[in-house]
């Protein structure tokens, strides 16, 4: 493993700024609703796979450390979760946005 590095926060804002540039030119204020969630979940990966790779097997974080990364995870799956049942009920309404509960079969 390479030698460890401190960087404060402001640092690694900087560097991960670089590592993908956005284009304000592809940013239209208003039309993009989920703009600062896909900056966040962007932000939350890489740190994510940062640490992950810094992380030596068998390595032990302190208790407050697991702690806060076991709520990330238990948000991050609610969320998840929720996302993808809403995707998949899109998908379920047909005929022009009609559910299928909507229909009545029969006179």
């Amino acid at each position: 493993m390479g030698k460890n590095i401190i960087l404060t926060e402001k640092q690694l804002g900087s560097i991960i700024n670089r590592l993908k540039p956005i284009n304000e030119s592809d940013i239209i204020e208003g039309s993009d609703g989920n703009y600062m969630a896909k900056q966040q979940l962007f932000m939350i990966a890489t740190l994510a796979h940062k640490m992950w790779e810094m992380m030596e097997e068998g390595e032990e974080l302190d208790d407050w450390m697991e702690s806060k990364i076991a709520q990330c995870d238990a948000s991050m799956t609610s969320v998840v979760k929720a996302y993808l049942y809403d995707e998949v009920e899109e998908k379920q309404k047909g005929m022009d946005g009609l559910a299928y509960d909507d229909l009545v079969i029969g006179t």
